[in-house]
């Protein structure tokens, strides 16, 4: 199912700034000093308030994450300031930290920024309040570290849920997705998609190339641009994997899923998604079969499994000896 696999990326304080958050996401981050060290990788995808170290504490001191000084590190500095003892100030950026930001629009003194720059580490700035800077910050960590991969396939939302298409080459899955679209639905990418898992227990998929995501190859047709066919509501930038439909041309010696009691899953990155196989010929309606699994799973998801359901009603009707009755007449007996 795999096509290939994404190498880590190298991550630096320099994309941290470029990143493109808009709304409740975005960090509002500009540099004030120390621009050589923008180019200095971010390794630990974690946060530390350096209160200890300003206090001369440097035992199991986490100098590889990014430190975060808001008003009450900013009154120590000031403090120290005031006692002349930039000393301390020196053994802190003695140590190979990535980046420093302060929250709150606050501005350090001259002697923090000097000995910043001297020291080649960026001094970042927010006009966020550190708790809710933190907060964001760590959503960002968990999208930029998040382990990925590239599948091919075709990814659509149906009624809300995401449903990665798989299956070998020339099986139909982007005119299916074609179909699905062309019915209200939204695709958010063809051919190529990157997933990656998010806090452990959730799969995030998109384009791999933002520029070709929304793009689709129809046989016989050509590349076309969905955005421009059928408008801005017809495409989606990401969406979690909920449902995995594999398409499989049709096997007569195959044996089908026919009651759909039995749950099947696949592995996406440690996570375990619902799996379902659709055997492919002509006259199968595809586009429709594929809603109908959105909506039952959307079911699935509130509690409600018609599968199961309709075994336990089998089962309570045999008991009651309405089945017998059903197939010999009140004569009939063994």
């Amino acid at each position: 199912m795999y096509t290939s696999h994404m190498s880590d990326k190298k991550i630096t304080v320099l994309d941290l700034l470029d990143l493109d958050l808009k709304g409740h996401n975005s960090l509002n981050l500009h540099c004030i000093a120390g621009r050589m060290g923008l180019s200095r990788a971010l390794t630990v995808p974690d946060i530390n308030r350096p209160g200890l170290a300003l206090s001369g504490f440097y035992d199991s001191f986490a100098y590889q994450r990014v430190q975060l000084f808001g008003r009450g590190e900013f009154a120590y500095l000031k403090k120290l300031n005031f006692e002349g003892n930039i000393e301390t100030i020196k053994q802190f950026f003695s140590y190979d930290i990535p980046c420093a930001i302060f929250t709150h629009s606050i501005t350090p003194d001259d002697t923090f920024l000097s000995i910043a720059e001297h020291a080649g580490c960026a001094i970042l700035q927010t006009d966020l309040e550190s708790t809710e800077f933190s907060s964001r910050l760590l959503r960002v960590f968990s999208n930029l570290f998040a382990p990925k991969k590239t599948m091919h396939g075709v990814f659509v939302e149906v009624y809300g849920i995401g449903i990665l298409l798989t299956g070998d080459s020339g099986v139909g899955k982007s005119e299916t997705a074609l179909e699905l679209v062309e019915r209200g639905h939204r695709l958010v990418a063809d051919d190529i998609v990157e997933i990656r898992c998010v806090n452990g227990n959730s799969i995030l998929g998109q384009g791999a190339n933002k520029l070709i995501s929304h793009h689709m190859e129809i046989r016989g047709l050509g590349i076309i641009n969905i955005s421009q066919l059928y408008g801005v509501g017809a495409i989606r930038e990401q969406k979690e994997v909920q449902l995995v439909v594999k398409l499989e041309t049709w096997d007569q010696n195959k044996i089908y899923d026919r009651l759909g009691t039995d749950a099947h899953t696949t592995d996406l990155l440690g996570v375990k998604i619902p799996l379902i196989e659709i055997p492919v010929k002509p006259g199968r309606n595809l586009p429709i079969i594929i809603e109908a699994a959105a909506m039952n799973e959307r079911l699935k998801s509130m509690g409600y499994y018609s599968a199961r359901e309709f075994n336990q009603n089998i089962l309570k009707w045999i008991e009651t000896g309405e089945a017998q009755n059903a197939y010999y007449g009140s004569e009939d007996s063994y």
